[in-house]
């Protein structure tokens, strides 16, 4: 099946000098939930500007559904739907007017069942008639997601989406994503919430200084990368490491009254022998405690490993 987003060799330099994004290559699978991750800066948002349509890139070529954004950009844009970092709406408009004025944009025709319907799941019924100014933050935030899907999109990206709103719209706005997915519309997000990328995302790019340095699986990317970590809990606290297991990689923590030893998840370990050694060196512990890394971890330390990835990203497997 072809991707449904297509991006080939894209680039995007400004007139200062300054390479916002190095050669972007990258396909998003027709239904499922991409998300992409970054530090501030390293151009996520840039990135989804230009597929919008919002900034012009430098080089490269991006289709979407089949088209391209640049010449063909009526029938591409119209394929999208986009929920930006800033509120942006006509204060004193009314929510129902804005929605239907933003799905009049696009030459959809008149449909009020589906506004409806899209108010009711965004819990914006009772504020149809309310003028944009006299929203609060949240509701505003929520006008952004109904706008962004006025026109039934088949691509819906979601740029911070839950950035500084309550939990209750944060909830809300993850039960119409998993809707709307279960609906074939494909979902591009970026998030500073990592856990909501390890929760929702079906695949992860990880973007750094305007090169894509990693996308792959969640599920295969936690497990090649994520790493487990055994902790030791001492009966007696120590000053320091043995030198008889200096070689294992063992780390004193909380004060000497525990020993970490991470390793592989892939890979795995022999603690048998670890624990046997500990014995024969009348090191009692009272306790095991074993946990995995998350993506947050794993996101912390390819970023940190950025110049060694950048010139060989892995695209990751084709469904």
């Amino acid at each position: 099946m072809a991707p449904i987003i297509s991006i080939t060799n894209l680039t995007k330099s400004y007139a200062s000098g300054l390479q916002a994004l190095k050669p972007i290559n990258l396909e998003i699978h027709r239904g499922e939930i991409f998300a992409l991750l970054g530090p501030n800066g390293a151009g996520k948002t840039t990135l989804i500007n230009i597929v919008c349509g919002i900034v012009t890139a430098t080089g490269g070529r991006v289709l979407a559904d089949g088209h391209d954004i640049a010449r063909d950009y009526r029938a591409a844009r119209a394929k999208i739907g986009l929920v930006p970092q800033e509120l942006c709406t006509d204060a004193f408009e009314t929510v129902w007017a804005t929605v239907n004025f933003s799905r009049g944009l696009f030459g959809r025709p008149p449909n009020h069942a589906y506004i409806e319907n899209l108010l009711r799941d965004l819990s914006l019924s009772d504020k149809r008639d309310h003028k944009i100014r006299t929203l609060s933050g949240g509701m505003k935030r929520r006008v952004m997601i109904a706008k962004a899907l006025s026109h039934e999109p088949q691509i819906l990206f979601l740029d911070e989406p839950t950035a500084g709103v309550d939990v209750e719209l944060r909830r809300d706005m993850w039960e119409l994503v998993s809707g709307l997915r279960r609906q074939g519309v494909t979902i591009v997000l970026t998030t500073h919430y990592i856990e909501e990328a390890e929760e929702m995302a079906d695949r992860i790019g990880v973007i750094n200084r305007g090169a894509m340095i990693l996308i792959e699986d969640k599920k295969t990317l936690m497990k090649k990368l994520g790493k487990r970590r055994l902790t030791i809990h001492l009966r007696e606290p120590m000053q320091r490491i043995p030198a008889q297991l200096a070689a294992t990689g063992l780390e004193l923590k909380a004060g000497g009254k525990d020993l970490v030893y991470s390793f592989d998840a892939a890979a795995g370990a022999d603690i048998s022998s670890l624990l046997n050694r500990l014995n024969e060196l009348t090191i009692g512990y009272k306790d095991l405690q074993t946990d995995q890394s998350t993506l947050e971890d794993i996101f912390v330390d390819l970023v940190n490993t950025a110049p060694d990835l950048t010139h060989a990203p892995s695209m990751g497997p084709k469904p």
